[in-house]
């Protein structure tokens, strides 16, 4: 089950209108409409506002149990490691790194995603988590995961992102950049 699908049975299951959801979380209706048609993504701020809001945590809500299952992307590294995103213009410790689901969308569009997690927080709140970067297919991504993976072995104290894409957003659509 994607994204998309998962929220909008989360939302129903909780009797909550996509109005209410969206006043909730301080967007339009029709945002909450796009994330759940799946042509749209909400923010990293809003997805872990999402999460707190509908009180799931945020692997299940991006379904990366899923992923790991169904289609063999290794979604869960741990290890402390200093990761660089040049596409995102950060830099966070993560102790660990999880891939979304894919996720559909019209062509030119970012099939997946990357998030960091630094730990901490609250139990309430969550843990923080940010974005790391947009891939473009299934293959960028475990390849990513891969060479993170490799790294944490080795005990390489940081890795800089080399298979993300650069992205342009406009309004609450995302597309990929070409060079």
């Amino acid at each position: 089950m994607n994204f998309a699908d998962k929220l909008k049975q989360i939302r129903k299951d909780r009797k909550i209108s996509q109005e209410d959801l969206a006043e909730m979380l301080d967007v339009s209706r029709q945002a909450v409409s796009k994330w759940e048609q799946g042509t749209g993504y909400p923010e990293v701020e809003k997805l872990l506002l999402l999460s707190d809001t509908l009180n799931i945590s945020l692997d299940s809500l991006m379904g990366s149990e899923n992923v790991q299952e169904k289609q063999s992307v290794n979604v869960n590294i741990t290890g402390n490691i200093i990761i660089t995103s040049p596409n995102e213009n950060v830099i966070v410790t993560c102790y660990k790194v999880c891939s979304s689901q894919e996720m559909k969308g019209r062509a030119g569009t970012p099939k997946y995603f990357l998030m960091g997690f630094s730990g901490g927080g609250n139990p309430f709140l969550g843990e923080p988590a940010t974005l790391l970067g947009w891939y473009a297919d299934k293959d960028s991504i475990s390849k990513e995961i891969s060479e993170i993976q490799n790294a944490l072995e080795k005990g390489v104290p940081s890795y800089e992102l080399k298979y993300s894409a650069k992205v342009k957003r406009h309004l609450l659509s995302i597309k990929i950049v070409n060079d």
